[in-house]
């Protein structure tokens, strides 16, 4: 009886491993004919389509997606009409109504867009296998995850994809899938597709005149527009429009800055979270106008002719915003990424700082996180992974000059035990800029939090660390789904249990304070209150300030 008793007990535990794996702990299954999830059984029916199953009503129209592990999946709903043609450029337009249930099943396409290495020898590619599929003008499409259609007002939490303001979108990783959130924390989660690069951000406003006048930020207004088709249409899917949550990794942790700094935010977003990526002031109007200039001269058009832009088709536009990139990308500017990015134009977006007093945008509380090591020069260099002291000084010299062994000598004092590479890349990976833009935020009256996630890769022999993207699949739950950043197991999964649960107990209340880790203060300047995230979670002030000075 012992023996079967206990070979019965490690079977329980093999499945349960396997179901965490699979990202299915606790997972509920979707009845056929349910609205609500019931009860999960491993051996049945694990996705369910048909023509009175996951039917929801939009403003627009209705539509169908599917059940998937107890999950409601909407994939490729439209929230705009397509920016093809007439309507590139100028902000989005409504999508026309449709008769019937739309299929929504499939991811939509992408925005136009020069992709990442995908061929089969590419490390980053075995790293991160993004997720494309069609590029096309007809981009502004958004997915939703849902637990049920039952009139629910669950907390939403709408992703905002990295890359810059220039590639990606919302399925491009594997740790976006909004699957095991959903399923942990009972909320709705949302992803959304948008205009980039100069399909999204040709300011056009000094040779196109009024018609164009919004040209150089219509990819944020896009985003603006997604949130409206948030706020109109979510309850349907179990959503709570008053209680939405704007969250982004690097190029998506600027787009969230950046919303929550324009006055169209108002009412859509309530908090924000930044992943890896910050802003506090947008590119200057004058450069973004110089390179529409630009634009017109690589096209061979006069300012007469600008209308004619809208017919060149996207391909070649593609190459003709890049072209005219690389001609204006050294001139001077006064903020802001340069290139195509947000305006400052006054309207959209502010001139000067995103959360100056009297910011027309909504007052949110904010959480930043950045990672240890957003840029580790080893990475792909196994041979630098034995430099010297002197070669790390050597390596930034030409940054820094003559401050060199002042900086080295900083960081190694202040992180001691670490080897010369590990000291190289927290040097590379300095938290600069996303202290100045929580410093920025104190302006506003609602609270910041700080986080710096520390855990580190064990794949590529350790030389990853922690990385740029690494800390998403923490975040949203999904280190057994990207198991190419993680390595999977027990390990990085218990770390996303407590990131998780701080994630959604800042969507519902505005505060990451859980059981799961040590008391969270909120940030304040003069102390730095940082949450270090790794496998031993603790509480810090500002742990790098004195290193990071050397830097300035």
């Amino acid at each position: 009886m012992d023996r079967r008793m206990k070979e019965k007990g490690r079977t329980v535990r093999w499945i349960r491993l396997a179901l965490w794996a699979g990202g299915l702990m606790a997972m509920p299954l979707m009845a056929q004919n349910s609205q609500t999830a019931s009860a999960y059984n491993p051996d049945a029916q694990q996705v369910f389509i048909g023509e009175d199953i996951a039917v929801a009503r939009t403003t627009y129209g209705k539509v169908r997606g599917f059940v998937m592990r107890g999950i409601y999946n909407f994939r490729g709903i439209p929230y705009g009409a397509s920016t093809a043609g007439k309507n590139r450029f100028l902000p989005p337009r409504e999508p026309e109504p449709w008769e019937g249930v739309r299929p929504t099943v499939a991811y939509g396409a992408s925005c136009p867009q020069s992709m990442y290495d995908r061929r089969p020898e590419s490390y980053a590619m075995f790293v991160d296998h993004w997720n494309y599929d069609l590029l096309d003008e007809d981009c502004l499409r958004l997915n939703v995850w849902t637990p049920g259609l039952d009139g629910k007002k669950r907390p939403v939490l709408v992703w905002l994809h990295g890359g810059g303001y220039a590639r990606g979108n919302g399925i491009e990783q594997d740790s976006y899938n909004g699957e095991n959130i959903v399923r942990r924390g009972d909320i709705v989660f949302v992803s959304v597709n948008h205009r980039l690069n100069a399909f999204g951000f040709s300011d056009l406003s000094k040779v196109g005149g009024e018609k164009y006048k919004d040209s150089g930020n219509a990819g944020l207004l896009d985003i603006i527009a997604a949130l409206r088709w948030v706020h109109n249409n979510i309850a349907n899917f179990g959503g709570d429009p008053g209680n939405v949550t704007i969250m982004g990794q690097s190029g998506g942790g600027s787009k969230v800055c950046t919303v929550a700094a324009m006055p169209e935010a108002k009412g859509l977003v309530h908090k924000g979270v930044a992943l890896s990526g910050n802003s506090f002031n947008a590119t200057d109007k004058a450069y973004a106008e110089q390179l529409g200039q630009c634009i017109l001269e690589e096209a061979g058009l006069t300012a007469s002719e600008v209308d004619k832009l809208q017919d060149i088709p996207w391909e070649e536009y593609l190459r003709i915003g890049e072209r005219a990139t690389e001609k204006v990308n050294n001139l001077p500017r006064m903020g802001g990424r340069g290139g195509f990015s947000p305006v400052a134009d006054g309207v959209h977006v502010p001139e000067g700082d995103f959360y100056a007093p009297g910011c027309a945008g909504p007052d949110i509380p904010m959480l930043f996180c950045s990672t240890f090591h957003e840029s580790s020069p080893t990475r792909d260099n196994p041979e630098l992974e034995e430099i010297t002291w002197e070669g790390v000084a050597d390596k930034i010299r030409p940054a820094y000059g003559e401050r060199a062994e002042k900086i080295v000598k900083a960081y190694s004092s202040q992180f001691p035990g670490r080897k010369p590479a590990e000291i190289w890349a927290l040097i590379t990976s300095n938290r600069k800029w996303v202290v100045e833009t929580a410093n920025r935020k104190l302006q506003q009256k609602s609270p910041v939090y700080m986080a710096w996630f520390g855990w580190e890769s064990p794949l590529f022999d350790g030389r990853h660390r922690a990385f740029h993207c690494l800390d998403i699949s923490f975040w949203l739950m999904n280190t057994d789904l990207m198991i190419t950043h993680t390595g999977g197991g027990s390990r990085p999964r218990a770390l996303a249990d407590k990131m998780g649960a701080a994630l959604l107990q800042f969507m519902r209340t505005g505060n990451p304070n859980t059981e799961s880790l040590p008391y969270w203060p909120e940030y304040t300047q003069e102390k730095g209150e940082t949450m270090i995230l790794d496998d031993l979670c603790e509480v810090k002030d500002d742990p790098d300030r004195e290193a990071r000075k050397t830097l300035e």
